[in-house]
């Protein structure tokens, strides 16, 4: 199904999922396109960014940000255009950063649209290195890391557009970089294409081996993006004063119970305390939203100079994107996941 100037196609929220999504959670609906009222913008979607976060967002477990509620439309952030305006501050025709969600078309009073340069050759990337993603890996890296030159960084879900960028920043800070990935080909991309000084496949039975073999220095900032076995492995290679930003979890996002074993609660809590550990979770625009102007001078250049190196995986039709977002939360993207709506 094509986007037209006359249908509104919108993916809403339809049951709350019990574990991972399935058929049953978004429903396809058609609607008028809406018509903008003084003050406001007509935005028409281009690009939908998918990320992990929004899973959290169909539960109505106390969270960060309000849950979906049932019928409404699925959150997301997009790249539209301006399709009309009457808004002094907007033109038809700008392209704009804004949070439309799944669906062609959302009106907006102008507040937190982002206006992007009209000659951006890549408008997506403001979904991804240069964008939410990229502004994540940034800061997280440097103000919860606090990096320091030839120390060790381990980055969880190394190809994924955050974990991705957090290495390529950590090498350009002359830090030794070591990936975890899920199989060879991720792995070998860490390595070859984005320079990685090593990357470790969490998926090979010798997991917990290989990554204490690739740190033999110990870990000084993990970057948790994943929790899980990698969080296991990660643990006893943590140095003295090792800082851990806590991005993600995306292994445990459609878990409905604790998993089997023993509570070793205590046991990491011993250890933050003997270690002086450092491990600190981040919301970003929460926290460090004041410090985008700083991240977008520093890494813009970084982008556009090659040094930092971007792989995005383009999904075209709004109706993929249901599957295309589950498989996000197996782990089968590869790069930043994005669907072109139009």
């Amino acid at each position: 199904m094509p986007q037209t100037k006359d249908t509104n196609r919108r993916w809403v929220l339809a049951e709350r999922p019990k574990g991972e999504p399935n058929d049953d959670t978004l429903r396809l609906e058609t609607a008028e396109v809406p018509e903008p009222k003084d003050g406001e913008v007509l935005l028409r979607t281009e690009f939908l960014s998918l990320d992990p976060y929004m899973r959290g967002r169909m539960s109505d477990a106390p969270s960060y940000a309000a849950p979906v509620e049932i019928d409404q439309v699925m959150v997301g952030g997009t790249v539209a255009r301006v399709a009309a305006s009457k808004n002094d501050n907007f033109a038809e025709g700008d392209r704009v950063v804004s949070f439309s969600g799944w669906q062609d078309y959302a009106v907006s009073d102008g507040t937190g649209l982002i206006k992007l340069d009209a000659n951006m050759p890549e408008p997506s990337w403001a979904l991804g290195v240069l964008g939410m993603p990229g502004f994540t890996a940034w800061a997280g890296l440097t103000q919860i890391g606090q990096p320091k030159e030839g120390e060790t960084l381990v980055v969880a879900g190394a190809t994924g557009p955050v974990g991705a960028t957090v290495g390529q920043i950590g090498k350009i800070l002359g830090l030794r970089v070591v990936g975890v990935a899920g199989g060879a080909e991720k792995c070998a991309h860490a390595v070859d294409t984005l320079g990685f000084d090593a990357c470790v496949d969490h998926k090979s039975d010798s997991f917990a081996e290989d990554l204490a073999r690739e740190t033999p220095d110990g870990i000084d900032i993990y970057f948790e993006n994943v929790g899980g076995k990698v969080l296991d492995a990660v643990i006893p290679q943590l140095n003295s004063n090792a800082r851990v930003p806590v991005c993600g979890l995306i292994s445990q996002y459609n878990a409905t119970a604790l998993p089997e074993g023993p509570d070793r609660m205590n046991w990491l809590m011993g250890l933050i305390l003997r270690k002086r550990i450092t491990m600190r979770g981040f919301i970003i625009f929460d926290d460090f939203g004041h410090l985008y102007q700083d991240f977008a001078r520093e890494v813009g250049p970084w982008v556009q100079e090659g040094r930092i190196k971007y792989r995005e995986e383009m999904i075209d039709g709004l109706e993929q994107a249901p599957e295309a977002f589950v498989g996000l939360l197996r782990g089968e993207a590869f790069g930043k996941r994005v669907i072109r709506v139009a």
